[in-house]
């Protein structure tokens, strides 16, 4: 990074959240340090185009065309941003709102590529919205206070969890490409870490920086006698795009034994877990669709 002061643009994306989006631009644009504002407008339909078109100062608006889902807006975004000649972009959702010195605390660590801070529970706090498991080890943890025990010098280095404000420096991003549009929702993000991590990028989470986000649910139903959780969602549009998007994920960055272990893993919690014939052949759609290249499938569930 440069030694003055890098030049650090926020990039939003958003749909179809009017009153989220407006609290948190409102939050930025108070921001010391940040030198614009992109928002990218995944064609709501919310009044939030007519909303964005009335902004001006430091915040940019973009309104795609088609809902290209968190995948097309944060590729577009990412993008829009290197364009403007960012050293450091700032990534985040709609729905979170990072806390008042959120940004000066993560640029107190300048020898990380890509880096964020906790997503902690907008209501209770002490509780991640996100569980994070530690380094090391097979131990997952849902508390502020595990998490703080756990930190060396007020980071947990190699975790990330983007894109809830997360950090991304530009020589990364033209060294690793742009997010996979092409994902639509649910394991871009997660594509992106792997291959930042593949390219030997130094990650970390900055324990006292703290988005705050409402809370998501259990991310993992308990399956296989409690041994191991699955991330059920009873949105259809989110699980084919879970199924197809992660079996890639598993094929790319583990190999062909984890991604058949996932379909395996599939079939059984909707065998016996939560038993759904039809999500079996949704998942299984899904699965092959991405196997072929096929990342229209999804369009079938859209609302």
């Amino acid at each position: 990074m440069p030694q003055d002061a890098p030049r650090v643009i926020a990039v939003v994306v958003t749909f179809n959240r009017l009153g989220l989006l407006r609290t948190l631009v409102d939050r930025l644009e108070q921001v010391p340090g940040l030198a614009e504002v992109l928002v990218v407008d995944n064609a709501s339909t919310d009044g939030t185009g007519e909303w964005l078109a009335g902004l001006g100062g430091r915040v940019r608006a973009r309104t795609l065309a088609e809902n290209g889902g968190g995948a097309r807006g944060f590729h577009d975004g990412l993008a829009w941003a290197v364009e403007l000649e960012a050293d450091l972009v700032w990534l985040m959702d709609d729905d979170g709102l990072p806390d008042p010195g959120c940004l000066a605390r993560l640029l107190e660590e300048t020898d990380l590529d890509f880096w964020g801070p906790l997503v902690v529970d907008e209501v209770e706090p002490s509780r991640l919205v996100f569980p994070i498991r530690l380094p090391g080890g097979t131990r997952v943890v849902h508390e502020l206070a595990d998490v703080e025990r756990a930190a060396t010098a007020g980071r947990i280095d190699g975790i990330v969890i983007p894109f809830n404000g997360v950090l991304v420096t530009r020589e990364l991003v033209e060294r690793i490409g742009l997010p996979r549009a092409e994902y639509f929702i649910w394991g871009d993000d997660h594509e992106y870490r792997l291959r930042a991590e593949a390219a030997g990028a130094r990650i970390a989470t900055v324990v006292d920086a703290q988005v705050r986000h409402p809370a998501v649910g259990s991310l993992g139903t308990p399956m296989m006698f409690g041994r191991t959780t699955y991330n059920h969602s009873p949105s259809d549009l989110k699980h084919y795009c879970m199924a197809r998007n992660n079996l890639l994920n598993l094929r790319e960055y583990k190999g062909w034994p984890h991604a058949l272990a996932f379909v395996a893993k599939t079939v059984w919690f909707y065998t016996f877990t939560r038993p759904s014939p039809r999500r079996i052949g949704i998942s299984l759609r899904a699965m092959y669709d991405g196997l072929r290249g096929d990342f229209t499938g999804h369009r079938k569930y859209l609302a």
